[in-house]
C-alpha cells in the first residue's frame, strides 16, 4: 500500500531486496512528511546500506521503504 502519490526522486540503494533511501537526510525529510500525514511520530532507521522510515500506525509498528519511486511498507 502506498501512502503518497508524489515521486521520491532521491537516490536509493537496494539492500536484501528492499529499496531504501541512500541518505539519512532524504529519509528524514520524508519522515517529517509521513508524520504529518499520519499524525504520529516517524523516525529513520539504518538498515544495511540504506535508511527506512519507522513509525506506528493503528498501534502497529511499521517500516517504509521505496517501491517504484513511491513509499511502501516493508514486510
Amino acid at each position: 500500500m502506498t501512502i503518497f502519490a508524489k515521486p521520491v526522486f532521491d537516490a536509493t540503494v537496494v539492500y536484501q531486496g528492499q529499496e531504501l533511501f541512500k541518505g539519512q537526510g532524504a529519509a528524514s525529510m520524508w519522515a517529517e512528511k509521513v508524520a504529518a500525514e499520519i499524525e504520529s511520530p516517524v523516525t529513520v532507521e539504518k538498515i544495511g546500506t540504506g535508511w527506512a522510515l519507522c513509525g506506528t500506525v493503528d498501534g502497529v509498528e511499521v517500516k517504509w521503504g521505496i517501491l517504484g519511486q513511491r513509499l511502501k511498507r516493508l514486510d
